[in-house]
């Protein structure tokens, strides 16, 4: 059980969250400083910073907790019969209700909504999130490569999925963040109709009726099949 000095701590870490998302969200980030933050929840800077090393750390807050749950929910999945693909999507859909739960403790869902637009439109964010998703993306690919008994330096495959994966999420976001509606259910739907489309997209045949058959690919030399048909 969580002792007083622990909760309060945790209150005090949550206000500086909420204050740091509501001043970026209200002025832009750039504009935002760290006096600001501790001056709305009147506390000293020194205060900031035993909770968080920087004004960049305070703002991907949130979403570093969303990351944090989603691999702990493929790590702890159990075993089955789904498919390393069918794992980061039934995953997906399975913790979009008790991530949401964990960032209401923290903010309003909304707020936390446009938090997404501030970092999708704010240049230097942009830099750390792509840092932080590429981090994300290596520890996911070691929970698949584990979960399927391969060895993630010598197969390729867990990188690969996990980095298309993660690629069409962030797509999905980006498209989303710059929407007119940027509700949870929004969110949710525009994630779901682009993660519904990699399988898709990744086929050859993309079933345009206006486009000739494409033709058949070579086999590079030395492969079966290669050279004369004689």
């Amino acid at each position: 059980m969580t002792g007083l000095r622990e909760r309060k701590k945790q209150r005090t870490r949550d206000s500086l969250v909420r204050a740091a998302c509501e001043l970026f969200v209200a002025k832009g980030y750039e504009e935002t400083t760290v006096d600001e933050i501790v001056a709305t929840v009147d506390v000293s800077q020194r205060t900031f910073f035993r909770y968080f090393t920087s004004k960049e750390e305070v703002a991907f807050f949130l979403q570093a907790l969303v990351s944090e749950r989603y691999v702990e929910a493929v790590r702890t999945r159990p075993p089955g019969d789904e498919s390393p693909v069918e794992v980061l999507r039934s995953t997906l859909d399975e913790t979009w209700e008790s991530i949401g739960e964990a960032i209401e403790e923290i903010v309003p869902l909304s707020l936390y909504m446009r938090m997404w637009q501030i970092i999708e439109t704010t240049p230097s964010l942009v830099a750390v999130e792509l840092r932080h998703a590429v981090e994300m993306e290596e520890r996911l690919a070691a929970e698949i490569a584990r979960r399927e008994g391969v060895d993630p330096d010598g197969d390729a495959r867990p990188r690969v999925l996990v980095a298309a994966f993660s690629g069409v999420m962030r797509a999905a976001f980006r498209r989303w963040s710059f929407g007119g509606d940027i509700t949870v259910a929004a969110a949710q739907h525009m994630v779901e109709s682009y993660v519904d489309q990699l399988g898709p997209a990744l086929s050859e045949d993309w079933g345009d009726p206006g486009r000739p058959p494409r033709a058949p690919r070579a086999s590079p030399p030395g492969a079966p099949g290669a050279g004369s048909s004689n």
